[in-house]
């Protein structure tokens, strides 16, 4: 193939290399196209596994994939390790950071979702949330920590605080943590220490609505909340948070409000879109939701623009259903695989049809044995639904050395309930302040304000 023919294929450039991004650029390996992949890391990162790096199960080289690595065998694909600062639609660029600005004939944007605080910001100092490796870095340096701080203080209402774990949010991911830190607390480290019973900590999961897992059916709830209490985990439904400050959580449970002293407060309470979504809209003039999502095109384009094609947690598919399809992976892998066939019918001349999402089901974890599967055509818990919440884990991850990492890792914890990856880093390792203290879970009924 002529380096003149190459240079007038049609440029795709994608920004982000999660799953909606790299699933694009795979599927456009025998496209007659010149894809550039854009990301400020240099790797694939699993999210869905995330809060086992968080909790000392796998490390972060076990579910991460190094993008140039993934795509090396594709001809038509490069990488650029970048930060996007903005767009023009006009003239077809993209702006980068370190970098002089690139020209494309389609645009990809998968740039994904951050922690959402609902306008408390200066909460996430406090309570950090989990979407990044380093947020799983310092979510497991706070949690081992704790143990280690109690292990030292005399004091035992100042060590309650310390064995005292808050998570904010009910959904997957606070299920999932909460869980994994029981298992810390409850298996893995007892008869560790010599000083404290790491039975004796208290972990509890704060929720907003009348129920944990709330996306899924009534009774998968009712058994995700009933397994959590089994692994001592205290379920705190109808509950809002509505301070954290100086460790101390506030709590509002109806008319009462109730504080509680934790060393260590963990997010998993909400979303909003990555600032792409800002961008798009001051430059497209297009429509975003509340939490700065992109409302797309039943083809995953954005109104006015049949070039710019926005998928993942970015997107807004709101033609599925009564709700918006949620940001998950496999919806997010199906649409990068949707955009590329499209791209590739664009090119030979053919149409498309709109964008369907096949739901295969959704699956939540709890703990060892325990994890809830909504099939649609079934809905079941336990042993079986932990193991296919186990193949279908290892069956998406990325790399081969990863799946068998992940596979032989999981196989040795599963006997010996070890978690080896616990290591405690970062700057902080050894900076043990002391907490403000709540003697008790004070309940205070709240004063009426005009």
């Amino acid at each position: 193939m002529t380096n003149n023919h190459i240079e007038n294929q049609p440029k795709v450039v994608i920004l982000g290399g999660g799953f909606g991004g790299l699933y694009a650029a795979q599927a456009l390996k025998k496209a007659p196209v010149q894809v550039t992949l854009v990301d400020k890391r240099n790797f694939h990162l699993f999210q869905p596994l995330l809060y086992q790096v968080a909790t000392g199960v796998l490390s972060p080289a076990d579910i991460a994939s190094p993008l140039r690595l993934v795509l090396s065998q594709h001809n038509n694909a490069k990488v650029l390790l970048d930060e996007v600062i903005d767009i023009a639609p006009q003239t077809k660029q993209v702006y980068l950071k370190g970098h002089d600005p690139i020209s494309y004939d389609i645009l990809i944007v998968a740039t994904g979702v951050s922690h959402h605080y609902f306008g408390n910001d200066q909460w996430s100092e406090l309570a950090p949330g989990l979407k990044t490796i380093e947020d799983a870095l310092e979510i497991r340096r706070r949690i081992y920590m704790a143990f280690e701080a109690a292990e030292k203080e005399s004091d035992p209402v100042k060590r309650q605080a310390w064995l005292t774990f808050v998570i904010v949010g009910g959904g997957p991911t606070g299920v999932e943590l909460a869980g994994a830190i029981a298992e810390i607390a409850h298996k893995a480290l007892q008869g560790e220490f010599r000083d404290i019973d790491t039975s004796e900590a208290k972990i509890l999961l704060i929720e907003g609505l009348d129920r944990v897992l709330p996306p899924y059916p009534p009774e998968l709830s009712a058994k995700a909340e009933k397994d959590l209490t089994e692994l001592g985990v205290t379920v705190q439904t109808q509950s809002m948070v509505t301070d954290i400050n100086d460790h101390i959580v506030t709590v509002r449970q109806g008319e009462q409000l109730k504080q509680i002293s934790a060393r260590t407060i963990l997010w998993a309470a909400g979303v909003k879109a990555s600032k792409m979504g800002q961008v798009l809209a001051e430059q497209t003039g297009v429509e975003l939701d509340r939490a700065g999502r992109v409302i797309v095109e039943p083809d995953l384009s954005i109104q006015g623009y049949r070039d710019i094609f926005v998928i993942g947690d970015l997107a807004n598919f709101p033609y599925q259903g009564e709700r918006p399809l949620p940001g998950v992976a496999p919806v997010a892998m199906q649409e990068g695989d949707y955009v590329a066939k499209l791209i590739q019918k664009r090119i030979k001349g053919e149409t498309s049809s709109s964008f369907y999402y096949k739901d295969f089901g959704s699956l939540a974890v709890i703990g060892q044995n325990k994890a809830v599967v909504d099939l649609g055509f079934a809905k079941f818990s336990g042993v079986l639904a932990w193991m296919l919440w186990v193949w279908a884990h290892i069956y998406y991850l990325i790399e081969f050395d990863n799946k068998l990492i992940v596979m032989l890792q999981w196989g040795w914890n599963y006997f010996t309930l070890g978690r080896g990856a616990r290591l405690i880093t970062g700057e902080g390792q050894t900076r043990i302040s002391e907490p403000a203290i709540v003697p008790e879970e004070q309940e205070k009924v709240p004063s009426i304000t005009h």
